[in-house]
């Protein structure tokens, strides 16, 4: 099978082109030896499969970040059929600048003009024949977004494919063209693959080519001393660069032919309004967090646009009692969200599918049979309460995806950069952070783009800040105990709020480190933002697709064995005994009294009566899988029923999935502080185990445990604070803790004013 790479600048359009020519037949994984997310796939339209391998977004092929070095080695080493290089037709002359390294590689290249409808809809036009004959190989204009012209473009890479190409440079410079030459011919007898290419990067002194070839460094050297200083000065890697510009704008400046000049001045203001909005350094951030708030409304609320109120006060609210819709569509608080209406149709159906296993087992092997207790409470119990959280999971990744392929969260970026890198920070890495709301995994991978070490660590460290969707069950299932059990709270409010709180705790710890034991100087941020799109269905989709075959993967391997494991010590004695739910006496029962005491500053350790050690034992398994935790608490809560029959009821009753974690608080005496306290311990702690092996292989040698020591700490120490401090209100004065913490959040801002004055008046001296 043939092999096509897809090479292009980031928001060129390259991921809208796989997801187009691949579907569903695209796989994620990450390149071997390094964790560059890796994605392949098939084009099945020609009369053979072609396979697509889609290379990380980059600007130029030289090694300055991971994904630069992933793309060269790619094309250099793994020898593709064809390289298709995607150029965003709307700024071709900055394209085109990789264009150029690409065509001095001995590869098959095909230039794909991308976003020609953009073009044309700003009134321009271009001449991809004309480019063709300069550039020296097929150019073919598409559009990935409306998949434009994508069988043309794939049957020419196919005709390149089958005809051998040697590359070629576009550099003109005489005398720099002697020296690319003599270079060559060194290459060539050391008979190294694509000469020209390695020659002109090892006169360029780059680092990759320096360390494989040093046999031929001094060669270079004694060849840079046959010429003049002044044909070349001291840095060449700026004299080629240059020589690469100045083709491209001599050959290419002015290929766009406006027509509508108009019309295209008009958009570009139309832009540049949005963006005085979206982008202002007070309204920006104001507008962010109305969004996020919106987005969590969608995904949790059980008052949709708090209509509960409005509805029932005019006596206009649907009765609905009785019927198989009571609690889908609308309960006393109000109208479900969207996201909330999915994940209670999901739970009736797998009460339906639990309640109809446990009747044939109780038919065919008699009541309180063990194994009828394994298979019902102990994994059907489990992993539903997990699969339960999936069309909210899906929805919240949804909602974000959509808000990263529209542009705006680019322009997160560039807002935090404004706010936050007078603390030393850099909008480069809030990037990454941003991401752990959908998976810490890719957030730690996307770090590599960071080019200061002590940077990196520091974003590393706080990425598990920012709540992924594995601990949104937790969120959810804990703020509907708290709303449940105590009358008190909002789902959607608390959930937010615990969203605020990571992301609040993240800023201050990288702001204390960075000016502290990490400190240092950021590297400058240079960020394109990209147009505002329309996200397309059909990559959005697929983006969703891959999310839950992930996630489901992970609830049938780690989280069922999990839920069996837990099941077992918490029916079993240390004589090996089954102890028909009296879980008092269980192995579990054991091991989680022993680590109890620990968790008593954080409001959930040795306060708490006989059944309290559940939310410590849930804490250490949420360690495996953050999923874990509410499978856990959902199998205990179970047995904690069966001890109590009067509760059985209540249990079989419950649709949303919360009853039992309401009656679980009710059985182990935990109050609402400590409710709160668990869930900050939990978005703060030590990731599952994926997000360590992942840290672990992107942290600098010898800084992964300290890292493990740091989650730690910050997980106790803060949510040890927020008990502490909500303890000091009771349900009614609730609302008084909104403005008391306001105001210790002005003081904390204050010591890290001070802290950052302090380091600007002891500046770093340069070594």
């Amino acid at each position: 099978m043939k092999r096509f790479a897809l090479a292009g600048n980031p928001n060129s359009g390259k991921t809208t082109l796989f997801n187009s020519l691949t579907g569903s037949t695209a796989h994620v994984g990450n390149w071997p030896g390094v964790t560059v997310e890796k994605k392949d796939g098939t084009y099945k339209k020609l009369g053979e499969p072609i396979s697509i391998v889609d290379l990380p977004g980059i600007y130029s092929l030289s090694p300055y970040t991971s994904e630069e070095v992933v793309s060269r080695n790619y094309i250099i080493d793994e020898h593709p059929d064809c390289v298709i290089n995607i150029v965003d037709v709307t700024n071709l002359e900055r394209n085109l600048y990789l264009t150029t390294q690409l065509l001095e590689i001995n590869v098959p290249v095909v230039v794909a003009l991308n976003m020609i409808d953009v073009l044309n809809k700003s009134g321009a036009e271009i001449n991809a024949k004309q480019l063709e004959e300069k550039l020296g190989v097929p150019v073919i204009s598409i559009s990935a977004l409306r998949e434009d012209n994508l069988e043309e473009l794939m049957k020419r890479a196919l005709e390149a494919s089958s005809k051998p190409r040697e590359g070629r440079t576009i550099i003109s410079n005489e005398d720099l063209l002697h020296l690319i030459g003599d270079v060559k011919i060194a290459f060539k007898g050391k008979q190294v693959d694509n000469p020209l290419f390695h020659a002109i990067k090892l006169i360029e002194e780059d680092e990759v080519e320096m360390k494989s070839h040093p046999e031929l460094v001094e060669m270079v050297t004694d060849f840079k001393k046959t010429f003049k200083d002044e044909t070349f000065g001291e840095d060449l890697v700026a004299v080629i660069a240059d020589s690469r510009y100045k083709y491209i704008t001599s050959n290419f400046h002015g290929s766009v032919k406006r027509n509508k000049e108009e019309a295209l001045e008009d958009k570009m203001n139309t832009s540049d309004k949005i963006d005085r909005v979206l982008t202002h350094k007070v309204f920006g951030l104001i507008i962010f967090a109305a969004i996020l708030f919106l987005v969590f409304h969608l995904v949790f609320s059980e008052n949709f646009f708090f209509l509960g109120g409005i509805l029932s006060a005019n006596g206009v609210a649907p009765s609905l009692e009785g019927t198989i819709y009571e609690g889908l569509f609308w309960t006393e608080s109000g109208i479900n969200s969207p996201g909330v209406i999915l994940q209670n149709f999901f739970e009736m159906s797998f009460t339906a599918i639990t309640d109809a296993v446990a009747n044939g087992l109780n038919g065919a092997l008699g009541e309180g049979h063990w194994f009828t207790g394994f298979l019902c409470d102990g994994v059907l119990s489990g992993l539903f309460a997990i699969l339960g959280f999936l069309p909210q999971i899906l929805l919240l990744f949804l909602l974000f995806s959509i808000m990263e392929d529209s542009g705006y969260m680019a322009r997160v970026a560039f807002i935090l950069d404004k706010l936050f890198r007078k603390f030393g920070l850099s909008g480069r890495a809030f990037i990454p952070m941003i991401m752990g709301f959908g998976c810490s995994v890719p957030a730690m991978v996307n770090t590599r783009t960071l080019a200061d070490d002590r940077e990196k660590i520091a974003t590393i460290r706080v990425i598990p800040f920012f709540s992924c969707g594995a601990k949104l069950p937790i969120l959810v299932a804990i703020a509907g105990g708290v709303l449940q059990a105590f009358g008190m709270g909002n789902v959607d409010l608390i959930t937010y709020s615990m969203y605020l709180v990571g992301i609040i705790a993240a800023i201050i710890c990288v702001v204390l480190m960075r000016n502290t034991s990490l400190r240092g100087k950021s590297a400058p941020f240079i960020m394109e933002l990209p147009e505002y799109r329309v996200p397309q269905f059909k990559s959005l989709m697929i983006h969703l697709w891959d999310k839950a075959k992930h996630f489901v993967q992970k609830a049938f391997t780690v989280i069922l064995a999990s839920t069996i494991v837990i099941w077992f010590l918490s029916n079993f004695g240390f004589n090996w005994a089954y102890l028909d739910g009296d879980m008092s006496n269980s192995i579990l029962a054991g091991i989680g009294q022993l680590i109890q005491p620990l968790f008593t500053p954080l409001g959930f350790g040795a306060q708490l009566n006989a059944f309290g050690f559940v939310f410590a034992v849930a804490a250490i398994t949420g360690l495996i899988a953050k999923e874990n935790v509410i499978a856990t608490l959902a199998a205990l809560a179970t047995i904690i029923v069966t001890a109590s029959p009067d509760l059985v009821a209540a249990i079989e009753a419950d649709e949303e999935g919360i009853e039992a974690v309401a009656i679980m608080i009710q059985n182990t005496g935990i109050t609402w502080q400590g409710c709160i306290s668990f869930i900050a311990f939990n978005m703060l702690t030590i990731p599952c185990f994926a997000a360590c092996a992942t840290a672990k292989a992107e942290l600098p040698k010898g800084t992964f445990k300290w890292t493990i020591l740091f989650w730690l700490a910050a997980s106790y120490v803060g949510s040890a604070t927020i008990y502490s401090f909500l303890s000091m209100f009771d349900a009614s004065s609730f609302m008084w803790a909104i403005p008391v913490f306001a105001g210790i959040l002005v003081l904390a801002v204050a010591a890290v004013i001070i802290i950052v004055r302090y380091n600007k008046k002891h500046p770093i001296k340069e070594a």
